[in-house]
């Protein structure tokens, strides 16, 4: 199936690992040109030439903090300064700190909305006029699967996320008509970097082996496995692609069938 992402320009948040990682190199052999960032300017530019080597694609590594607005508006306009544009943006961020309701204070709270919602509401912010004058835009909303089924421990990502579900959902009506999509892709149990570091976590809290608490996530999935970072990339290169221009406002899980809800 051709996407026809060839002449598009996609920027990537948090892309130097994980899920945004594996979303750039399937948007690049789509033939997309990209934008992505992380925190550490070497780390970014590392992954901005292997994704550049590996494929052939045009790749533009830019340190940015997504949490801070300023970093957001640079981070923006670099992109726009080497390609002209951003047709496509997926909003993505290291996920916020595990724990119970009583283990943070407000100062913690303010940062976690910082780092989730404010970072896709300025991010969407800074590239939609360009979409708008071209009528033509993609804005794919990285989540979790928490947002549908809250999962025990985090609730500062079960709330967050959900805010920008209602975010995504209520903006995906007001560009409607300009050509542009606003959908959420929600990733359950991926073998990632952030999924290894909590199951570390979560196995020395009840004396078991991380490779013991994997084994228990794995149990509840139907599919009796975690997910592969690919599997998931694929269908964000669908969503932000041509061919999914009908679908607007959704969020989809790519979880292997771990939400129990019939919608």
């Amino acid at each position: 199936m051709d996407l026809d992402l060839k002449n598009k320009v996609a920027l990537v948040a948090a892309a130097s690992r994980g899920l945004g990682r594996a979303v750039a190199e399937e948007l690049a052999a789509e033939g997309a040109s990209l934008v992505i960032c992380s925190r550490q300017q070497e780390t970014i530019d590392r992954v901005a030439n292997d994704i550049s080597a590996a494929i052939g694609a045009e790749v533009l590594g830019v340190a940015a903090d997504v949490s801070q607005p300023d970093d957001v508006v640079r981070l923006v306009n670099s992109g726009i300064e080497r390609f002209g544009r951003i047709d496509i943006l997926v909003t993505n961020a290291g996920g916020p700190p595990a724990g119970s309701f009583q283990s943070f204070t407000l100062d913690q709270w303010e940062a976690a909305t910082r780092l989730l919602l404010h970072s896709a509401v300025e991010l969407a912010r800074q590239v939609l006029p360009g979409m708008k004058e071209r009528r033509w835009g993609r804005i794919l909303n990285i989540t979790s699967i928490a947002v549908k089924q809250p999962v025990d421990n985090l609730i500062l990502s079960n709330s967050l996320r959900a805010a920008v579900t209602g975010f995504a959902r209520t903006l995906a009506n007001e560009v409607a008509s300009f050509g542009i999509t606003v959908n959420n892709i929600m990733p359950g149990y991926t073998r990632t970097e952030r999924v290894e570091e909590l199951s570390r976590m979560m196995a020395e809290k009840e004396g078991i082996t991380p490779e013991e608490f994997v084994a228990g996530w794995e149990k509840e999935i139907p599919m009796r496995r975690i997910g592969e970072p690919r599997e998931f990339a694929a269908l964000a290169a669908f969503l932000v692609s041509e061919r999914a221009s009908y679908i607007t406002g959704t969020s989809i899980p790519v979880d292997g069938g771990w939400i129990k809800s019939l919608i």
